[in-house]
C-alpha cells in the first residue's frame, strides 16, 4: 500500500506536469499583427499586398524577434516618457508624449494616407505609421504586446504642398522615410531601459499610459517581461550601444550589418567597421529591376547580368522577386530564414500592388518647354544605365526599358565591399539558397528615377543634398543637416542655407543629423555624369526629371 506521503508526492507531481502542460498547450510564441487592415474576402491581390505593406507582422510579432528588433510595446514607450518627464517635468503622462518623443525620431503619426487603395480602411492610432503590433503568449496564460518595424515604416513617407513644405500629417505608401532615424531611436530606447528596467516607476507609467491593460498583462510583464529584459541588458551590460554596428540616420539604415548580426557572419572590426549605410529608396518602377539591394547581390536566380527587361514585366518574375523580398524580413525584423519564406504570400501579393503603384506626383510647377529639352539630355546622357521612357502627349514619361546595370562610377565603395565572401556564403547557407543568387562584388545598381523628386538626398548612401548638387560636382557640400527637411524644388533637393543648415527660423518635423562627408561610407565623390553639362541642359534634365 502506497504510502501517504509517497501519494502526495505522486499527486503534486502530476499536478505539476498538468499546469506545465496546460502552460505549453496555451502558450503562443508567434501571432498574427493586428495592424494589418481587415479586408473583404474577395479583395484584389493588389489591396491585400497594399494592407500587407501597411501592417502585416511577417513573422516578427514573436518571442524570437524580441532578441534582435522588436520591442515590448508598452515598457519600452514607459520608459521613454519617463526619460522625457526627467527633461521636461511639464511633459504629461499620456499618449501625446508617447507621439511627441517617437516623432522626434522621424515616426510619423498622419491623418491620412494620400494613395490608400480604395476596400482598405485605416485607422490611425497611438502607433506610429509602419509599427506592427500584436500579443503573444511567451508562456500559457501570459500576453504580452510585441511591436516591430513593418514596411511602411520606413517606406512611406510625407507629402510637400506646392512650396516643398513637408505634410507630415500626409502621407504617401512608397515614398521613403527620409527622416526616421533609427540610430536614434534603438539607442533611445536602450537607455531608457537601462535607467528604469526593474523600477516600480516603470510599471507604474505603463499603466497609466495604457489603463486598458488587464490583471493579465500586467503580471506579464512584471513577472516575465522585465525578467526578461533584465538578463538581456546584463549580456549588455558595459556596452554603450544595443547593437555592435551603426544603425543608419535619418532616411538611411543598415541592411548589411544588421543581416550579417542575424547570421552569425562576422562583422566588420568587430562592428563599428561595418558602416555600409543606404539611403531609403523610393519604391516605384522597383518590379523593373532583376536583382534587387543597393549592389543588386540578390539576383533573381536564372538571369544575365545586365539583362535588359522590357515591358512585359512576367508573373514569374514578380514571384522572383517577392520570395527574394521576403527574405529582408530577416534583418529588419529579427525573423529566422527559414520562417521568412512562410510569408511568400504576403510578398507576392505586395508586388501585385507595386506592379500598379504610381509615385506621388511633383506638387510644384514644372517648365514644360524645359522638360522636353531635358528629354533629350536624359536620353543621350542617363538611359544607358536608368532606363528608357516613352513620352505621349498629355501623359507622365512611361518605363519602356531598364538595363539593369551594375558597376563602378567612382562613389564611395565602403557599402559595396562590406557585402563580402563571408555573407555570401552565410546567406547561402539558409533555406533562400535556391531563391537569391547571392553576386556581391560588382558595384552599385542603377537604380530606377521614379519619384526622384521627393527621394533627397541621393547616391546610394544619401551623401548629396540635391539634384543640383549631383550634377555639378562642385556644388556638394562637406556637410549639410538631414531630417524633418522642406525641399527646394529649384536645387530639387534638401531645402538649406550656406554651410549645410537649415535655414534660419525654420522647424523641421522630426530632429536632424549631420551628414559628414569626410566619415567612411559618407563620401560624395563618384557619380561625375552631368559635371560636362551646360547650366541650361541641367536646369532642364532636373525639370524632366521632376516628371518620373
Amino acid at each position: 500500500m502506497m504510502k501517504p506521503i509517497l501519494r502526495y508526492i505522486m499527486v503534486l507531481l502530476a499536478l505539476i506536469l498538468l499546469i506545465a502542460a496546460a502552460g505549453w498547450l496555451t502558450a503562443k510564441p508567434e501571432n498574427e499583427a493586428v495592424s494589418r487592415p481587415v479586408l473583404a474576402a474577395d479583395a484584389a491581390a493588389g489591396t491585400r499586398g497594399a494592407a500587407a505593406f501597411l501592417g502585416a507582422g511577417f513573422g516578427g510579432i514573436s518571442v524570437e524577434s524580441l532578441d534582435s528588433s522588436a520591442i515590448p510595446w508598452k515598457l519600452a514607450t514607459a520608459a521613454l516618457v519617463l526619460d522625457e518627464r526627467q527633461r521636461d517635468p511639464s511633459a504629461a503622462a499620456d499618449q501625446a508624449t508617447v507621439r511627441r518623443v517617437l516623432r522626434r525620431f522621424g515616426f510619423l503619426f498622419p491623418d491620412q494616407i494620400a494613395n490608400l487603395p480604395p476596400g482598405i480602411v485605416w485607422r490611425g492610432g497611438e502607433k506610429p505609421l509602419g509599427i506592427t503590433h500584436g500579443s503573444i503568449a511567451p508562456v500559457g496564460g501570459t500576453k504580452v504586446e510585441v511591436a516591430n518595424l513593418g514596411c511602411a515604416a520606413c517606406h512611406a513617407g510625407v507629402t510637400y504642398d506646392a512650396a516643398g513644405a513637408a505634410r507630415p500629417d500626409r502621407a504617401w505608401l512608397g515614398t521613403p522615410n527620409s527622416a526616421l532615424d533609427l540610430e536614434a531611436y534603438t539607442q533611445a530606447v536602450y537607455d531608457a531601459m537601462r535607467r528604469h528596467m526593474g523600477s516600480d516607476a516603470l510599471l507604474e507609467m505603463a499603466a497609466t499610459l495604457y489603463p486598458e491593460m488587464g490583471w493579465r498583462e500586467r503580471q506579464s510583464l512584471r513577472w516575465l517581461v522585465m525578467l526578461l529584459a533584465k538578463r538581456r541588458l546584463a549580456e549588455l551590460r558595459g556596452q554603450p550601444r544595443p547593437l555592435p554596428f551603426p544603425n543608419g540616420a535619418p532616411g538611411s539604415t543598415n541592411g548589411v550589418a544588421a543581416l550579417k548580426y542575424a547570421l552569425g557572419a562576422p562583422l566588420a572590426g568587430g562592428g563599428p567597421g561595418d558602416d555600409g549605410v543606404v539611403s531609403v529608396p523610393e519604391l516605384g518602377r522597383r518590379e523593373w529591376r532583376s536583382a534587387l539591394l543597393t549592389d543588386g547581390a540578390y539576383a533573381v536566380p536564372g538571369t544575365k547580368p545586365g539583362a535588359t527587361v522590357e515591358a512585359d514585366l512576367t508573373p514569374e518574375r514578380l514571384r522572383a522577386l517577392a520570395a527574394i523580398t521576403s527574405f529582408f524580413t530577416v534583418p529588419s525584423m529579427g525573423v529566422h530564414p527559414d520562417k521568412a519564406q512562410h510569408r511568400l504570400g504576403d510578398t507576392e501579393a505586395i508586388f501585385a500592388w507595386l506592379r500598379g503603384y504610381e509615385p506621388q506626383p511633383f506638387p510644384g510647377s514644372v517648365d514644360a518647354a524645359a522638360s522636353r529639352r531635358g528629354e533629350a539630355v536624359y536620353a543621350a546622357r542617363c538611359a544607358s544605365c536608368h532606363g528608357d521612357y516613352r513620352w505621349r502627349e498629355g501623359e507622365k514619361p512611361r518605363p519602356a526599358a531598364f538595363p539593369n546595370w551594375i558597376g563602378d562610377v567612382g562613389t564611395d565603395p565602403l557599402r559595396a565591399r562590406l557585402f563580402d565572401a563571408g555573407l555570401v556564403k552565410a546567406v547561402d547557407a539558409t533555406a533562400y539558397r535556391a531563391l537569391i543568387d547571392v553576386r556581391a562584388g560588382r558595384g552599385y545598381a542603377a537604380p530606377p528615377l521614379a519619384g526622384l523628386w521627393s527621394s533627397a538626398p541621393y547616391l546610394h548612401n544619401g551623401s548629396v543634398p540635391s539634384l543640383a548638387a549631383l550634377l555639378d560636382p562642385a556644388q556638394r557640400p562637406p556637410r549639410f543637416l538631414v531630417g524633418g527637411h522642406a525641399l527646394d524644388f529649384g536645387a530639387m533637393g534638401l531645402r538649406l542655407a550656406p554651410g549645410g543648415g537649415y535655414p534660419e527660423g525654420y522647424r523641421p518635423y522630426s530632429v536632424p543629423r549631420w551628414t559628414d562627408t569626410a566619415k567612411p561610407g559618407r563620401g560624395n565623390g563618384g557619380h561625375l555624369f552631368g559635371a560636362e553639362l551646360l547650366p541650361a541642359e541641367r536646369a532642364a534634365l532636373i525639370e524632366y526629371l521632376k516628371l518620373l
